[in-house]
C-alpha cells in the first residue's frame, strides 16, 4: 500500500481504476452465474416434477400398489424411466413412505431418507434441492392417486447437482472470454485516462500540485497590490486579501458579476476593459487607486483578465502637501521679489535726498499690504481658509493675475469645523482657475460664504471657458488636457467632488464669461446634498450661479480654445 501511495499519479490511477474494473467485472461475473445457477435448477426442478408426474400417472403404477409384491412391477417401471429420460435416480414409495423402486435395490423396502409427507398429506406436487441417500439433488415429488383419488404413495425423480454444475460449466466460458474482453478494453481505457490527465496536469504529481496550490495561495494573498482575476463573462473567479480590503469586497463575491457588485461606475468601466490603458487613476472610497488590466491566455487561448491595484493615496496625499508646500514657498517667493523691489526703491529715493517721498511710499505700501490682508481676514474669520486665500492672492500677482474676494464673502469663525475639506475644495478650485488663465493675465474672483447649510463656495475665472463637450468630463478622475508630467494627473477636481459627495455636497461648472465652479460643502452630520447629474439647472451648457452637476466626470477649468486643464493642488 506504501508503494502504491509513494507511486506516480499516473500509476495510482491506473491502479484504482484496475481495482474498480476487477470490482465491476468479477461482480457482474458473479452475479451472472448465480442467476444462471439459479435458473438452471429452477429447469431441472420443473423437469424432475414432470417426470415425477408422469410416472405416477401412469395405470400401470397406480395397479402395481393393488398387488401383493409392488416392487415386482414398479422396480423395471422406474429403471425404464430413468433410462429413458436421463433422470439419476426415480423412487416409487407408498403412503408410509416405503420405498417400492430406487436405483439401489438393497434400498427397496426402506423408508424414504427424506420427509415426502407434505405430498402425502396436501396431495400436491413439490419440487426442492434435497439431501439424500444419492447426494444432493434437485429433486420433484408428485402423489399417486388410486381410481377414488386416494394418496396411495409418490413419485420422487431427482437429478444430482453434479449434472447441474456441469450443465452450468459449458456455459462459463463465453462467460469467461467475455470477462478477458473487458478487461482488456477497460485496461486500455484506464490508461488512456491516465495519460490523458497526466498530460493535463502537465507531469505533476499530487505532491507538487499541492506545492503549487500553496504558494499560488501563498503569493497571492501575501502581496501588497491587489490582485484581481475576471473570466471572458466578467465575473470574479480570484481576488486576493489586498484586492478584498481595497475594493471592501469579500470572497463571497468570487463568482459574481462586475455589475452585482457594490463598486462606481468608473470602477466597473476599468475593470471591465471600456475605460482601458494602462495606469488607470479610480477613487474608490477614500482610496486613490491606479488599476492595471491584463489579459491571460492559456494554451494560446484568451482566458480572462487580470486586475492590479495599487494603493496610491499615500503618494497622492504627499504630492497634495507637498504642492501646498510649493505653494506657499512661492507665495513667499513672490513676497519676497515684490519686498526687494520695494526696498530697492526706498534705496534709491533715499540716495536721491527724497527722504519725505521715501517715507510716504513706504507708508501707502504697508497700508495697502494691511488693508489687502485686513480685508480678506475681515471676510474670512477662519484663519487657516483666510491664510490659503492670501497665498493664492500672491500666487496669482506672481502670474500676472489678480484674485478677487467677492464682497458677498462671509465665513464666521468656528462654522467650518476641521478645515481640512475646505482647503482642499477651495485650493483645487481656485488653483485650477489661475492655471486656466495660462498666465496671460486676467482675474479670478473668489466667493466663500457659510450659511446654515455649509460652506458655499463659487470660483470663476477669465479664461476662454470650458468646451460644452467636456464639462461632463471635467471632474473625473483621472481627465486631464494638461502636457504629460511625471506622477499621478486628474485628481484634482475629482478629490474636490470626492470631498464634498462624501459630506453630502456637491461640485458643479458652467460658463459664464469663462469656467465658473460652484460647490456646496456641508459642515454638519451628513446634510441633504444635491444628487449628481448633468441635467439640473445650469448644467453643462447651461448658465446662472447654480451650475449643473458634472458628476460623471473629473479634471478642471479651461485653458487655450476650450481647453480643459487640471488642478495640481492635490495631485
Amino acid at each position: 500500500m506504501r508503494r502504491i501511495h509513494n507511486a506516480s499519479l499516473g500509476t495510482q490511477l491506473f491502479v484504482l481504476q484496475m481495482v474498480i474494473v476487477f470490482l465491476a467485472v468479477g461482480g457482474t461475473a458473479g452475479v451472472w452465474v448465480e442467476h444462471t445457477r439459479d435458473q438452471l435448477d429452477q429447469q431441472y426442478q420443473q423437469r424432475a416434477l414432470a417426470i415425477a408426474e408422469s410416472v405416477a400417472g401412469l395405470p400401470q403404477v397406480r395397479e402395481a400398489f393393488a398387488q401383493d409384491r409392488p416392487e415386482l412391477s414398479l422396480q423395471p417401471i422406474a429403471a425404464g424411466v430413468q433410462a429413458a429420460t436421463g433422470a439419476d435416480y426415480v423412487v416409487i414409495a407408498n403412503r408410509e413412505q416405503i420405498r417400492y423402486a430406487h436405483p439401489n435395490t438393497l434400498l427397496i423396502g426402506k423408508r424414504l431418507s427424506t420427509d415426502g409427507s407434505e405430498v402425502l398429506v396436501s396431495g400436491r406436487p413439490w419440487t426442492g434441492i434435497q439431501t439424500g441417500t444419492l447426494g444432493r439433488s434437485v429433486r420433484g415429488k408428485a402423489p399417486v392417486f388410486d381410481t377414488s383419488g386416494t394418496v396411495i404413495g409418490l413419485t420422487s425423480v431427482g437429478i444430482l447437482e453434479g449434472t447441474v454444475a456441469d450443465q452450468l460449466a459449458e456455459a462459463l466460458p463465453p462467460l469467461l472470454w467475455t470477462v478477458l474482453a473487458v478487461l482488456l478494453a477497460g485496461s486500455g481505457a484506464t490508461a488512456l485516462i491516465a495519460r490523458r490527465v497526466r498530460r493535463q496536469t502537465f507531469g505533476l504529481e499530487p505532491g507538487e500540485i499541492a506545492a503549487l496550490l500553496e504558494q499560488r495561495e501563498g503569493v497571492l494573498h501575501g502581496v501588497k497590490e491587489g490582485v484581481l482575476a475576471l473570466d471572458l463573462q466578467s465575473r470574479v473567479t480570484l481576488i486576493n486579501d489586498a484586492a478584498r480590503d481595497l475594493l471592501g469586497l469579500s470572497q463571497h463575491d468570487v463568482g459574481r458579476g462586475l455589475r452585482e457588485m457594490p463598486l462606481s461606475d468608473r470602477m466597473r468601466d476599468v475593470l471591465d476593459g471600456v475605460d482601458s490603458g494602462d495606469d488607470r487613476v479610480v477613487l474608490h472610497r477614500d482610496r486613490v487607486l491606479v488599476l492595471n488590466r491584463t489579459p491571460v491566455a492559456v494554451r494560446e487561448q484568451q482566458s480572462g483578465w487580470v486586475v492590479t491595484l495599487r494603493d496610491r493615496t499615500e503618494l497622492v496625499q504627499l504630492a497634495r502637501e507637498l504642492d501646498q508646500a510649493s505653494t506657499t514657498t512661492g507665495a513667499l517667493r513672490a513676497q519676497a521679489h515684490e519686498f526687494a523691489n520695494r526696498m530697492h526703491t526706498v534705496v534709491g529715493l533715499l540716495e536721491l535726498g527724497e527722504y519725505e517721498t521715501a517715507v510716504s511710499y513706504i507708508t501707502q505700501t504697508t497700508e495697502a499690504y494691511s488693508r489687502h490682508a485686513s480685508g480678506i481676514r475681515e471676510k474670512v474669520a477662519d484663519p487657516t481658509l483666510a491664510a490659503l486665500l492670501l497665498a493664492k492672492s500672491a500666487e496669482a500677482a506672481e502670474r500676472g493675475a489678480s484674485l478677487v474676494l467677492s464682497e458677498d464673502s462671509r465665513v464666521e469663525e468656528g462654522m467650518l469645523g476641521d478645515p481640512h475639506d475646505a482647503v482642499l475644495v477651495v485650493g483645487n478650485l481656485v488653483a485650477n482657475a489661475l492655471d486656466a488663465l495660462q498666465e496671460t493675465g486676467g482675474t479670478v474672483e473668489v466667493s466663500v460664504r457659510t450659511e446654515t447649510d455649509g460652506l458655499h463656495v463659487r470660483v470663476g475665472d477669465s479664461g476662454p471657458g470650458i468646451t460644452p463637450a467636456l464639462a461632463g468630463e471635467v471632474f473625473r478622475e483621472g481627465f486631464t488636457t494638461k502636457v504629460a508630467h511625471a506622477g499621478p494627473r486628474g485628481l484634482g477636481l475629482a478629490l474636490t467632488r470626492q470631498a464634498c459627495s462624501r459630506r453630502g455636497g456637491w461640485v458643479r461648472v458652467h460658463n459664464a464669461g469663462g469656467a465658473v465652479f460652484t460647490a456646496l460643502l456641508p459642515t454638519g452630520a451628513d446634510p441633504a446634498g444635491e444628487p449628481d447629474g448633468s441635467g439640473g439647472p445650469g448644467g453643462p451648457g447651461g448658465s446662472g450661479r447654480e451650475a449643473g452637476d458634472a458628476g460623471g466626470g473629473e479634471s478642471v477649468g479651461a485653458a487655450g480654445q476650450g481647453g480643459v486643464t487640471d488642478s495640481e493642488t492635490s495631485e
